[in-house]
């Protein structure tokens, strides 16, 4: 009889977050980065959230380092990491909650919190600026140049990619100051796996995409989609196509907004709290607030 099982892939800092949480018997928050980043970009947010009510739990990547100078110093470590890899690593996480989460994600983060809230396993979704999910159609030219870095080599499926800083202003950190997104290169952009942007690329050519999210579950929950006005990797027509897509769920409400005046880097520049606040706000219109539940 074999009896192989899956290896547990939850970090120890990840395990704690778990075990905090569901000792405050809060609702929580789970976290879920993009490429580029790591966990620690949401501390702000996380701060925010636990001071109104909720438990916070950020989740990594299988393979990401612990710090931004780790990272960089192990910039392989993420060579190969898959779309499913990093879904599937984030619905084990949310096993060891007692409580469905809300999931919040942001850029491919916001395509993984689409996955897992189409298996069923999220009480509400805060999707930000999403990679796109299959059968999401356009391809606006700024989301080609934003992704050349990565899809103008082949070879770059099986590796990570380190943009320079010119790659992350257009990509990231166009809609703020040279010097802000200076700072932001500098602090939070880490080497990323290429895999996942040749997965969304080939999407709607491959029927068993792993960049497929459920749109109709009736478990799926409440989710509003928010987009960056000024977003040139995921500019109004990507995300508003998404949104139309999961605006088929007939169960569950969907929403969009657009916040004026942001790039890519939303959610850890100037204007991340804007994008929290906005967050908040429909989580409590549709009664996932913290203190309503």
């Amino acid at each position: 009889m074999n009896t192989t099982t899956a290896p547990i892939t939850v970090t120890t800092r990840e395990a704690d977050e778990v075990r905090a949480a569901n000792a405050s018997g809060r609702q929580p928050i789970v976290f879920v980065h993009g490429l580029w980043l790591l966990q620690d970009s949401w501390n702000p947010w996380k701060e925010l959230v636990e001071s109104r009510g909720y438990a916070a739990v950020a989740v990594d990547w299988p393979g990401d380092q612990t710090s931004f100078d780790a990272a960089h110093a192990h910039a392989d470590s993420l060579a190969g990491t898959s779309v499913a890899d990093v879904a599937d690593h984030v619905a084990e996480v949310i096993s060891g909650l007692d409580r469905k989460p809300i999931v919040i994600g942001h850029s491919f983060g916001g395509l993984l919190v689409q996955i897992i809230a189409g298996r069923g396993l999220a009480a509400g979704t805060v999707t930000i600026d999403p990679a796109p999910s299959q059968g999401v159609l356009p391809l606006p030219v700024s989301a080609l140049k934003a992704a050349f870095p990565v899809l103008g080599n082949p070879l770059n499926h099986g590796r990570t990619v380190t943009l320079t800083f010119d790659q992350f202003r257009f990509g990231f950190a166009n809609a703020v100051s040279e010097e802000e997104a200076r700072e932001l290169h500098a602090t939070f952009h880490t080497p990323a796996p290429g895999r996942p942007l040749f997965q969304a690329a080939t999407a709607n050519t491959n029927p068993w995409a792993k960049t497929k999210a459920k749109k109709k579950n009736a478990d799926r929950g409440p989710m509003l989609v928010i987009t960056g006005e000024k977003d040139n990797i995921v500019p109004f027509a990507l995300a508003n196509a998404g949104f139309k897509k999961q605006r088929k769920n007939k169960h569950h409400v969907t929403e969009i907004v657009e916040i004026p005046g942001v790039g890519h880097s939303l959610v850890i520049d100037s204007h991340w709290r804007e994008v929290a606040d906005a967050s908040l706000e429909f989580l409590g219109r549709n009664g996932l607030g913290a203190r309503s539940l």
